[in-house]
């Protein structure tokens, strides 16, 4: 373009000279500008934080789509070579002058009237008043006016006035957007080079200088731009090792990696951005060693189709939730699940539940006798043929060792001995929820067929470790409910507690030495779900209790996984680290348990001291009086019998068949029809009927209804079926 005559340029000169003295000279006015300790304080992070108990950062999310804005960085964590590159790029005289460079800014306005290219002048100062007051930035995309220059001018001596050099400098830095959403030095040094400010190079700090100007410019621009930096500031770094940085850094996306990610489950149920800022019940070193140990554990098992698992820690006393790793985070098949309130079957797990109630209620002792023998139950599907873990039978076995080493058909037998309406109704008092009615589960409920998920199966334990006691858990800090109830008694729970901490006890099935074997004391309990679906440890100690769940979010079934090879060496490790410098006493017995010797006959069980409920003492058992409950062989539930057309009325008969010979008393339709005889010829009669057998003391032991249905009708027959082994 031509070129404005002498006379125009003079003026022009003049006009600038006069406007810059001006300025100059003008008093400082303007509005109330924010002091540095309040800038500070309005610093809203795009990420929240999560706290250990401690008050230390377990968890980093980010919480707002609009912008990164890392924790506000002090100067002194700024790398010096960053400081350097800024302002020599930006304000070379930022420490001379009161605000404005006045020789920079005529300079600018006579650039901008006779060369057509526009020039800016604003220093740091002038930048970050210009982000402190909203009234001063003009639109997107245009220049500000005159009267936004002057107030911007006016904001920024009056800005030196109240802050000092430094101060202006950090907040500089922390507001300023760098390269697309990332503001602010840490956000930009994190998101561009994965680092913290404090650790940026030379080359680094150039290509950010560069982007300060021109945020989104092209990587081979940038580059350009801090290749002439560092000429001017005659560095050594060589312009092929900085354009290969930028097209490196610059050129894809960019990713603000978590410095901090122990806990996502428990940070996306509490953080957002009314909730920035949440202090837990966790601990942050122990939550860390859960984690890395479970990832260790996944990645042993995974030859044998194992990819998932979970790790829940809670104080005995408190409720409070010390360690919540709901899945192996990478290791993991989907690591957003959370398999700590996934739901899935208990196996065993709930084998002490089942006992404590039969102990609670005197339908057993410790030392009761329950046969391990084959066992055939009828069902409205057919027959029930639980098997144990091992697939061999031991006979006569003591309720201590039918619990520690985990025996499926004694399980049952106790199962028949409470009801499995009053199992599920305790169960439910224990805190488990979504559970169906008994009739549902049927029999394998003994066998732990419930859908649990760990978070309740841990509490149920603690509230045994709690002698009967239920409280909620909690991880918030601080949020103690006072929602306390007592489920059972405290003697049942005690001795529950003595048989699961009963090393030899366990040993029939799991041998002496085991994980589950630990220097202090620990009561503890595996489960294998059908197939190998699951394998769980739960257990406590005299202060923690620990559950671990180790399987496949899919439902997939590992590959010879038991008990102690899948969980139990994960739940030793958590619970060695808990008690490294912590003891572990053995509960002291309530008032309501006594300790005597008793005597077996048996194969399996020798003479030992024994804890009975008051009242139940027994010195001697013999092989012959263990526990069978009398059930009804034949009709089984729901069976349909069709009377036979071809064959005369007065001829047909039905038999009732029980599986023990005495102690019971048969019902018909509530009427007494015979006592204990193994089996009763009764002429059908069309209809429906209810058949049950009773004790001595009224309480029905086994009830059945059945069908009668007259000539011309047919009968379907019923399958036969069989459990699978825990």
């Amino acid at each position: 373009m031509p070129m404005p005559a002498v006379s125009d340029r003079r003026a022009a000169m003049a006009l600038a000279a006069i406007m810059t003295l001006f300025l100059a000279i003008a008093p400082c006015e303007g509005g109330q500008l924010p002091q540095y300790d309040d800038v500070v304080k309005r610093r809203v992070s795009s990420e929240a934080v999560l706290l250990d108990r401690h008050g230390d950062i377990i968890h980093e999310m980010r919480i707002d789509a609009h912008g990164r804005r890392l924790a506000w960085t002090r100067l002194d964590d700024v790398s010096p070579a960053l400081i350097a590159a800024v302002l020599y790029s930006e304000d070379r005289h930022f420490h001379e002058h009161g605000g404005v460079d006045w020789k920079a800014l005529a300079a600018a306005a006579l650039q901008n009237l006779f060369s057509g290219r526009q020039r800016g002048a604003s220093t740091i100062t002038m930048q970050l008043a210009g982000m402190l007051e909203k009234d001063l930035t003009p639109p997107k995309g245009k220049r500000r006016s005159f009267e936004q220059k002057w107030n911007q001018v006016q904001a920024a001596r009056k800005l030196e006035q109240t802050w000092t050099k430094s101060h202006i400098l950090e907040a500089y830095l922390n507001l300023v957007s760098f390269r697309g959403e990332l503001q602010g030095i840490t956000s930009a040094a994190r998101g561009i080079f994965g680092k913290e400010p404090s650790g940026l190079q030379d080359a680094e700090s150039f290509i950010l200088a560069a982007l300060l100007r021109s945020p989104n410019t092209a990587p081979a621009t940038a580059a350009n731009r801090a290749c002439t930096l560092a000429a001017s500031m005659k560095s050594a770094d060589a312009c092929t090792d900085i354009q290969a940085l930028a097209e490196q850094h610059l050129a894809g996306g960019y990713r603000i990696r978590q410095q901090t990610a122990l806990a996502p489950h428990i940070a996306h149920q509490f953080l957002d951005r009314d909730h920035p800022r949440v202090r837990t019940t966790l601990d942050g070193p122990l939550q860390k060693f859960a984690v890395e140990m479970l990832s260790q554990q996944i990645r042993q098992l995974s030859p044998q189709n194992v990819n998932d698992g979970a790790v829940l820690v809670a104080d005995n006393k408190t409720g409070a939730i010390l360690a919540y790793v709901a899945s192996a985070g990478s290791d993991a098949s989907a690591r957003h699940v959370d398999g700590i309130l996934a739901r899935r079957q208990a196996g065993s797990t709930l084998k002490p539940l089942l006992y404590a109630l039969a102990i609670e209620h005197r339908l057993l002792t410790a030392a009761s006798l329950l046969d391990d023998s084959p066992l055939n139950l009828p069902t409205e599907t057919g027959l029930y043929v639980p098997r144990n873990y091992d697939n061999a039978f031991k006979g006569p076995v003591s309720a201590r060792l039918s619990l520690a080493s985990s025996l499926n058909i004694p399980a049952v037998q106790t199962l028949l001995l409470v009801g499995p309406e009053a199992f599920v109704a305790r169960l439910k008092k224990l805190g488990f929820t979504d559970l169906n009615d008994a009739d549902y589960y049927g029999y394998a409920l003994a066998l732990g067929t419930v859908d649990v998920s760990l978070h309740e199966l841990t509490n149920a334990f603690r509230t045994l470790a709690n002698q009967g006691v239920w409280s909620p858990l909690s991880v918030e800090d601080g949020k103690r409910s006072g929602n306390t109830r007592t489920v059972m008694s405290s003697d049942a729970a005690f001795i529950v507690s003595d048989i699961l901490s009963d090393r030899s006890a366990r040993s029939l099935t799991f041998g002496l030495e085991n994980p589950l074997a630990t220097r202090y004391w620990t009561a503890v309990k595996t489960g294998t779900s059908k197939d190998m679906r699951d394998n769980w440890c739960i257990g406590y100690s005299e202060r923690y209790t620990v559950g671990i769940w180790i399987g496949n979010f899919s439902g997939a079934p590992m590959w010879n996984v038991s008990g102690t090879s899948g969980a139990a060496p994960l739940w030793l490790e958590v619970m060695n680290y808990l008690h490294r410098t912590t003891p572990s006493k053995q509960p002291i017995a309530p008032p309501g348990v006594v300790s005597a010797p008793v005597s077996f006959t048996t194969a399996y069980d020798s003479t030992r001291r024994e804890w009975f409920l008051k009242g139940t003492e027994i010195t001697e058992v013999r092989a012959g009086e263990h526990h069978t409950v009398p059930q009804i062989s034949y009709p089984s539930e729901g069976t349909l019998i069709a009377l036979d057309p071809d064959i005369p009325p007065d001829r047909q008969f039905v038999f009732f068949r029980a599986s023990a010979a005495a102690g019971y008393d048969w019902y018909l339709d509530g009427t007494l029809i015979a006592s204990s005889e193994p089996y009763i010829k009764w002429k059908p009669e069309e209809g429906r009927h209810l058949l049950s057998i009773s004790g001595s003391d009224g309480a029905v032991l086994d009830a059945v209804s059945f069908q009668v249905r007259g000539y011309g009708r047919t009968v379907t027959e019923q399958p036969v079926v069989s459990s699978s082994p825990d």
